[in-house]
């Protein structure tokens, strides 16, 4: 399957005729995923350090490498109030639906080279309206762990404060894909630790992305 076939219908423009077979994809691989989730979180010792550094009663751009996203649904199985960017690729629609089964409310679809800008004032107005939201500061295609700005810009504009998170898991399974992502097996020792919340400001623009990388380890 070559990038140009990947990349030809975003999930909404996926002809009538092929829709049942991306229906059955997408929810199927989201069932079994978020099923397998639920297994490891509910086998597993999870610990959740810094958890006093999150005000209930405000929003956050909660920010991790790519690599732990299966970490990060395995954790958090509820995510309230929650409004996402996602790629518009059809092939990306098993994350759209698995967003649904955690409880993400707006799923806004756009990326680089895809209305990414158009997407992104989208996510600033909602996190003004007081939703929050997780970035994956080197995604969606890497280079692994390095940061780009678009989630600095995003929190100045909203306001919204951007809080690391770090993971340690063992067991887990690593794939060999770009980002190296770890599975968590079942019966793991997981670890979690909210960092400070980092305000990003005009003044402070330049110096905080480093910051924060050196925070999400």
């Amino acid at each position: 399957m070559n990038t140009s076939f990947l990349s030809r219908y975003h999930v909404d423009e996926v002809p009538p005729v092929l829709r049942p077979i991306l229906y059955l994809y997408a929810y199927g691989i989201s069932a079994v995923s978020f099923l397998y989730f639920i297994l490891v979180h509910f086998t597993s010792r999870i610990e959740v350090l810094g958890r006093e550094r999150i005000v209930q009663e405000k929003n956050f751009i909660f920010c991790f490498w790519h690599t732990y996203i299966c970490i990060y649904f395995t954790v958090f199985l509820k995510n309230r109030r929650h409004a996402w960017l996602q790629h518009p690729a059809w092939y990306i629609k098993t994350s759209h639906v698995l967003l649904r089964y955690v409880g993400v409310e707006k799923i806004i679809l756009g990326s680089s080279g895809h209305s990414g800008k158009k997407a992104a004032d989208q996510l600033v107005d909602y996190l003004k309206r007081g939703y929050s939201t997780v970035i994956l500061p080197d995604g969606p295609n890497g280079p692994p762990t390095r940061m780009k700005k678009g989630v600095l810009h995003i929190s100045l504009q909203s306001g919204a404060p951007i809080i690391p998170l770090r993971f340690k898991a063992a067991p887990w399974l690593v794939l060999p894909n770009w980002d190296r992502r770890k599975w968590p097996l079942p019966f793991s020792r997981i670890v979690v630790e909210f960092g400070e919340p980092i305000h990003v400001s005009p003044s402070n623009f330049n110096s905080v992305q480093e910051t924060i990388s050196d925070l999400l380890g």
